[in-house]
């Protein structure tokens, strides 16, 4: 018999009992006198034996660690994965404002995870100049969401579109895992809305707010 691990047969010697086969009756009962084995061997298998109890042992310790631990070790999400933002329509400019100025409500929306910071909010042309309400930074706790006053007011008519077929809003995000830059596309309500201000404020008769 060939015991794994390296070590070879056993051979009769000192120090182990066991019973030789031929003297081994039919009933299974074995009778008759004992062989030894040398103590060399002996030792080999017990060595053997005791790297299997090890390994079994590190195994054990290795399922039955502490559940906390392993939660401890499952990082947050990154911002971008628990936030949407979603367009709720146009708003009324407040009085006072400067001519070709407009303004749009979004809603921002945190699932799940540490709380999130918008840090920045943007859009892509740059003719356009762009405030919040709530001004950045700001945060938003998980399950919860926040209404955004996003005013824009055009500055060069020749730097924006005459048709903003696919807008979207830059936003900065961060949390305790990441900072991130995310681009949401709203929706084509957003981009007629869009285009329909950007016409507005830009057309001949620009002189007085747009009021949508």
């Amino acid at each position: 018999m060939a015991v794994s691990g390296g070590v070879g047969p056993v051979e009769p010697g000192e120090g182990t009992r066991a019973w030789e086969a031929e003297e081994v009756p039919e009933t299974g009962v074995p009778r008759g006198r004992p062989v030894l084995f040398h103590g060399r061997h002996r030792r080999a298998v017990l060595g053997a034996l005791a790297a299997v109890l090890l390994l079994a042992a590190g195994g054990l310790l290795w399922a039955t660690r502490p559940q906390a631990r392993q939660q401890a070790a499952v990082k947050p999400p990154f911002p971008s994965q628990v936030v949407d933002v979603a367009y709720l329509g146009p708003l009324p400019v407040p009085p006072g404002s400067r001519p070709r100025t407009f303004a749009l409500e979004v809603l921002l929306n945190v699932e799940s995870g540490p709380p999130v910071t918008t840090t920045r909010l943007a859009q892509p042309y740059a003719g356009i100049f762009l405030t919040s309400a709530p001004r950045a930074p700001f945060r938003t706790k998980a399950g919860s969401a926040r209404k955004i006053v996003i005013t824009m007011h055009v500055a060069d008519c020749g730097n924006v579109p005459a048709d903003a077929g696919l807008p979207f809003l830059d936003v900065t995000l961060r949390n305790a895992r990441a900072i991130q830059d995310h681009s949401f596309i709203l929706g084509s309500r957003y981009a007629q809305d869009l285009s329909q201000a950007l016409q507005v404020a830009c057309s001949n008769e620009s002189g007085h707010h747009q009021n949508a």
